[in-house]
């Protein structure tokens, strides 16, 4: 997993509890920090992380690793603004995943492992997501999903369909603006 993705984490947690909760969390997870955003780390990091934060936190770890996702959106949105500031809404961004950012993200690092998506629109705000990886990580992409519709000022509903330990996970998304949520 490339750190990027652990910068956007570490940020979070700074951001919802303090920097000591970070440091409390690598000490308990036994793990040194230091992640740089062009380094590669072991996926099981994470997992490390996760398990030291639940019982810190009170979150089941789905709902942590949501909740991290949806935190960590805003630090990538910063780190990449030309990906995100061209898109119009959720749904725009998120089609522009598979074609711009993620080949942008190869560019910057070759041996990055990034998932795919492929969309079918249901009707105008709800789209068919089907995720795809092998870290089984479809919870962390719902939060994500969930901290872009923050970053559009929508607001978003994700419904799990099928698989979300698995390596596809299928998510409908529902998107609206906020100011047109009359019903």
């Amino acid at each position: 997993m490339k750190g990027v993705i652990f910068n956007a984490v570490e940020e979070a947690v700074v951001r919802l509890y303090d920097e000591d909760t970070w440091d409390d969390l690598l000490d308990a997870a036994k793990l040194d920090g230091h992640y740089t955003a062009l380094g590669s780390y072991d996926d099981a990091d994470l997992g490390a992380l996760v398990g030291a934060a639940c019982p810190m936190t009170g979150h089941e770890p789905h709902e942590l690793i949501r909740v991290l996702g949806r935190h960590a959106f805003p630090h990538l949105a910063d780190r990449y603004p030309e990906l995100v500031d061209e898109a119009t809404g959720t749904h725009d961004f998120l089609r522009r995943v598979n074609d711009i950012i993620h080949p942008e993200v190869l560019k910057l690092h070759p041996d990055a492992k990034p998932p795919s998506f492929e969309f079918e629109d249901l009707s105008d705000d709800v789209l068919r997501i089907t995720y795809k990886s092998a870290r089984k990580l479809g919870v962390l992409a719902e939060g994500l999903i969930l901290g872009a519709g923050d970053r559009f000022g929508e607001h978003v509903e994700v419904t799990i369909i099928s698989g979300l330990d698995e390596e596809v996970t299928v998510f409908d998304v529902r998107a609206v603006k906020m100011a047109d949520q009359s019903n």
